[in-house]
């Protein structure tokens, strides 16, 4: 499992598959959104590897989930901070594991809240599967299918990298 968790190699194939969807679609002057907290340490490198001029932007979606209700407020929220306006922009969405996908959906609330982009390219770092909603990546560095009692960690900013952790059986 170490290899498949090799940080620089996640990165390249994040870049490239970024990279190439950008230029399936046409996009040239995307606008970059990390979702805090993984999400925004990756934002900040991807927006150096892709060249992209413009400054990136961080979501905090903890008004936003849906379980909000039920568990409370995250004592670390901060702000929101999007540099750009949304409307009509092409936007990467980048966050660092994508499981049930209630992250992506209450990004993209968040997201509309501040304008109606002209389309969302979703890229994660790492897809655990186990979806509850029908929220697909349209680039990941690598799926990984994880035993029940397995979790994937990014820890950062520096250095950047990606753990296996074991919890209780």
């Amino acid at each position: 499992m170490t290899a498949l968790l090799e940080i620089d190699r996640l990165l390249d194939d994040l870049e490239a598959g970024l990279r190439k969807k950008l230029e399936e679609r046409g996009v040239t002057s995307p606008a970059l959104i990390g979702i805090r907290t993984g999400g925004v340490w990756l934002a900040d490198v991807m927006s150096k590897r892709l060249g992209l001029q413009e400054p990136w932007g961080e979501l905090d979606i903890s008004f936003y989930r849906d379980d909000f209700s039920r568990i409370g407020l995250n004592p670390k929220v901060k702000p929101s901070s999007l540099p750009f306006s949304t409307e009509d922009r092409d936007i990467i969405l980048i966050d660092d594991v994508i499981m049930s996908g209630r992250t992506i959906r209450a990004a993209m609330n968040e997201i509309f809240d501040y304008g109606r982009p002209a389309s969302i390219i979703l890229a994660t770092l790492v897809d655990l599967g186990a979806r509850e909603l029908p929220v697909q990546p349209d680039v990941t560095g690598r799926v990984l299918a994880l035993q029940s009692h397995q979790r994937v960690k990014l820890r950062g900013p520096d250095p950047l990298h990606i753990e296996l952790q074991e919890t209780g059986h």
